[in-house]
């Protein structure tokens, strides 16, 4: 080997060390000092790293929760109320306990329901085809099918119903780490309240379309009737665009307003057929005293008027 090599190779093994020390007492010298509560947290979090408390990961949580001081806006919703109260004993401070949610399907618009107006041929996913156009059926809000919800979620909680077409939650395993809500192009996902018991009732239609339109493109639309707005004695259902929505902080799940739909898109999830009975029962009381109240109204009005009594 010739001496201009052994001097090279010495030259740059010289280099290498002297930069290696350089580098190393230059990282010492402005390292930044990490909380070591940032560590402690993120040892406790499910490390899933879904998103779903609205960060990029579980390190930038723990990082947010550190510096926040407190626990009222944060919360982990895969690692629930039991991680929260570790997180909240590490950093010594209250913690807040909020109610479990789980993702829904807004949508009853199975292959039975909507008929196909066209096919479509592209690449399987509802990205796309939502962009290319509003779907290969009459009714522009549905679910596309293509299961991009069930592709990002990390749990095994979803699955596509080949006979409906529809997503399916698995109640035990979804975290409600909000990853479905956020792919699906047509916002037919969304993150519910458990509920009392596990008890939940929504409405499972965003077709805002008026009624006859809505029902031409799907059998199973909400028509805007306003049945169920009327036998709500809670002021938890409102009529919006066409549309009635169940607010589930208000909603006392008497189950009242579930026998008023015509096309049964008012959705319940482990509710009784006893319960479900009970609410129909109380609905007719609550109608036929309605009706007895408007009937004696009309009467008192005509006898003030001094006017005879219709038969």
């Amino acid at each position: 080997m010739s001496t201009e090599i052994i001097y090279t190779v010495i030259s740059l093994t010289a280099i290498g060390i002297i930069a290696a020390v350089v580098i190393y007492f230059v990282s010492k010298k402005f390292a930044v000092q990490e909380d070591p509560r940032i560590s402690n947290v993120e040892s406790v979090l499910p490390n899933t790293n879904c998103g779903g408390c609205g960060h990029p990961g579980c390190h930038a949580f723990a990082v947010a929760v550190v510096n926040a001081g407190d626990l009222s806006s944060l919360h982990c919703p895969v690692g629930g109320n039991s991680v929260m109260k570790r997180v909240a004993d590490i950093l010594g401070v209250q913690a807040v306990e909020k109610d479990p949610y789980i993702a829904v399907v807004r949508c009853s618009g199975s292959f039975e329901h909507r008929k196909k107006t066209s096919v479509y041929n592209g690449t399987s996913s509802c990205k796309i085809e939502a962009n290319l156009y509003s779907g290969d059926t009459g009714c522009a809000y549905g679910c596309l099918g293509h299961g991009d919800c069930v592709d990002v979620c990390d749990f095994d909680a979803m699955y596509i119903d080949e006979k409906t077409g529809l997503p399916v939650i698995v109640e035990d395993k979804c975290t409600a780490c909000n990853a479905c809500v956020n792919e699906c192009p047509k916002d037919i996902l969304e993150l519910w309240p458990k509920g009392k018991k596990n008890q939940r009732v929504y409405v499972a239609c965003l077709n805002e379309e008026k009624g006859s339109t809505a029902r031409k493109e799907c059998a199973v639309a909400c028509s805007g009737c306003s049945k169920c707005f009327e036998s709500c004695r809670y002021d938890a259902i409102s009529m919006v665009n066409n549309l009635a929505h169940i607010d589930p902080d208000k909603c006392k799940l008497c189950m009242e307003c579930v026998g008023t739909c015509d096309v049964h898109n008012i959705i319940t999830a482990n509710v009784t057929p006893e319960k479900l009975q009970q609410g129909d029962e109380q609905r007719l009381k609550h109608e036929e005293r309605a009706r007895k109240k408007r009937e004696a109204e009309k009467l008192a009005a005509q006898q003030s008027n001094n006017e005879p009594p219709q038969a």
